[in-house]
């Protein structure tokens, strides 16, 4: 099985605003609503799961009812981060003792993924066991500590990581379980979460796309 969990669960501070990001409307239709949209419509995806604060549970049940999303079979409460929210995740189908499958974990704030990314994604995990999307950057990034630049890394070997990110959930749980043993662990990444702890795991990656932006501040509306 293939299993999309869009992750929902953020309060889009940076936004601003009265509601989370994921809630706002873009002509239209509710931010979330394109995301579960997209992998409803994916033939590889068997079904799906949305994370979202808990202060929002009535949110997110109106948008899945009131559009018969059959594909969307339940809703989890998110943590105070997001590797929280993923690992609660992780945790909830890794408890239904079901047979092998694969999780793919995408930001709701990214609400233009398309079909063919999904698609690389469930076909990558054929070969490996963790899959990240990404491009490759366009501009010069610097390293900078104590507001000084400490060093510029060659920007041919650096890329612009997307979701989603497909596991097989095995690995994603087995990475977490170690992270959360590490007084020092934070992370904004699943990827990173495996590279750093489970460095054996190979990532592969598929080619990302330039629409598939995640909507950060308001500007990025437009």
């Amino acid at each position: 099985m293939n299993v999309a969990v869009i992750l929902a669960g953020g309060n889009g501070l940076r936004m601003g605003g009265d509601m989370p990001k994921q809630f706002m409307k873009i002509d239209g239709k509710y931010m979330l609503q394109y995301s579960i949209e997209a992998f409803s419509q994916n033939k590889n995806i068997d079904e799906i799961a949305i994370v979202v604060n808990p202060n929002y549970l009535k949110q997110a049940e109106d948008i899945i009812f009131s559009n018969d999303y059959d594909k969307v079979r339940m809703i989890i409460k998110g943590g105070r981060e997001r590797y929280d929210s993923t690992y609660h995740a992780v945790m909830t189908y890794s408890n239904m003792n079901r047979n092998k499958y694969n999780i793919l974990f995408h930001d709701a704030a990214r609400p233009f993924v398309s079909q063919r990314i999904i698609d690389d994604v469930v076909e990558a995990l054929k070969t490996f066991r963790a899959v990240a999307v990404a491009l490759p950057a366009t501009e010069t990034i610097v390293r900078v500590e104590d507001a000084k630049v400490s060093s510029v890394p060659d920007r041919r070997l650096l890329y612009r990581a997307q979701t989603p990110q497909g596991f097989d959930i095995n690995v994603i749980k087995k990475a977490y379980e170690i992270a959360f043993n590490d007084p020092d662990f934070y992370a904004s990444d699943d990827c990173g979460i495996v590279s750093k702890y489970l460095p054996d795991i190979p990532i592969g990656v598929v080619a990302g796309e330039e629409q598939n932006v995640k909507i950060t501040y308001e500007s990025d509306l437009k």
